[in-house]
């Protein structure tokens, strides 16, 4: 697999770990059982690609850089479905998160 390849199922495992923790939220403690199955389905789903893509990319780079794309996805999408609060530390919170997304991307292996 080439790296191009391996960072697109990267940042695909990142914005379905998004997704997983908004189907958390909508499973309500997994007592329903419809958004509880969505969320095992995700949760499978990003741990396959982001396995995939750790064949090929470094470990800590790649967790990192998942792990920001699910904090940043996950704030964000939480302030506009949920109505969680927006400050302008949050903001700036997140657009550390994001830069250094973006900082471990560009380093060198």
């Amino acid at each position: 697999m080439s790296q191009g390849i391996a960072w697109t199922l990267l940042v695909a495992a990142g914005l379905l770990d998004v997704a997983w923790a908004v189907s958390m939220k909508y499973a309500q403690g997994y007592s329903r059982l419809g958004w509880s199955l969505v969320s095992l389905l995700l949760l499978a789903a990003f741990v396959y690609l982001l396995g995939r893509a750790l064949a090929v990319l470094p470990v800590g780079t790649a967790y990192a850089v998942w792990t920001g794309i699910g904090a940043a996805g996950t704030a964000l999408l939480g302030i506009w479905l949920f109505g969680e609060s927006m400050s302008l530390w949050r903001f700036g919170g997140i657009l550390l998160v994001l830069a250094g997304i973006a900082l471990l991307k560009l380093a060198p292996a």
